[in-house]
């Protein structure tokens, strides 16, 4: 387990071009949705600030055209839905620290193979495999349009701003650096505590490390009942970030009505965010 690094010396405050004047000029006390005061806002990072679907299409278009070339190019969606929708919770299994991270891809390897009618991967295959999906995923990693220009948005309003991911902070440092995100300081990833999301833990750790009360902090994610929901139960306010067209289906939650009736708020892009904010 590793140790809290402690509060952050004063507000992470991230300015630049990208923040609207009227932003810039405000230094009041910041309320989020007429609710309460926030000191800080934790964004979860793939399929919130960074387009992951994206870079999981690419890293699927070169699994298909390799392992897969069999299947017509109008099927090589179902690909990428498919492992995106992790029917059997590999990845989840993975975050509460039960697989490794090498085993759950495996495992979801050969859930593609076998889904299309390809065969089981052997060990050395795999190897070989992990490597296709590797390089083609991070040539598809790129920032969602929003995003920069929200946390610009968010910092100018003197909030701090951190991220909280369900993978490891190595994977996801260079992620950040990538898309033009690096300013935003990584301060819980999976191996932090040895586990992640929806463990409350993980958002306390995250809230310490940013150096604000949990009730006072809001954590912004794509997937209902691992981010927004969780943060919830954690102590702290929680908005669910449901793109049109990026839903997975299958066993995540995906209810914009429950959502709300538990007092998360729904948003359809990063955008919409600052509309939450206000000087109180």
């Amino acid at each position: 387990m590793t140790a809290s690094t402690g509060a952050l010396a004063g507000p992470a405050v991230i300015v630049d071009e990208l923040a609207p004047e009227s932003v810039l000029a405000t230094t009041g006390q910041v309320v989020f949705d007429g609710r309460g005061p926030l000191d800080g806002v934790l964004f979860d990072i793939d399929d919130t600030l960074v387009n992951t679907r994206a870079a999981f299409g690419a890293a699927m278009d070169g699994i298909a055209r390799v392992y897969l070339s069999h299947l017509p190019e109008d099927r090589l969606g179902e690909v990428l839905a498919l492992w995106r929708r992790d029917p059997d919770g590999h990845y989840r299994a993975y975050t509460r620290g039960e697989i490794s991270l090498e085993e759950q891809r495996r495992l979801r390897a050969n859930q593609l193979q076998t889904a299309f009618g390809a065969e089981p991967l052997t060990e050395d295959e795999f190897v070989a495999w992990d490597e296709v999906f590797e390089a083609s995923y991070r040539v598809g990693w790129v920032a969602h349009d929003d995003a920069l220009e929200t946390v610009a948005a968010v910092s100018a309003l003197g909030l701090r701003v951190g991220a909280l991911s369900n993978a490891t902070t190595e994977h996801q440092l260079p992620k950040l650096e990538a898309t033009g995100l690096g300013h935003v300081p990584m301060l819980v990833g999976l191996d932090t505590l040895g586990f992640g999301k929806p463990d409350p833990r993980v958002f306390l750790e995250a809230c310490a490390r940013l150096g604000t009360d949990p009730s006072r902090t809001l954590y912004v994610g794509d997937e209902l009942d691992l981010d927004a929901r969780a943060a919830v139960r954690a102590g702290l306010y929680g908005a669910w970030l449901d793109r049109p067209g990026t839903r997975r289906g299958g066993v995540h939650q995906e209810d914009p009505a429950a959502a709300s009736a538990d007092g998360v708020v729904v948003l359809s892009g990063l955008d919409q965010l600052t509309g939450y904010l206000t000087e109180g």
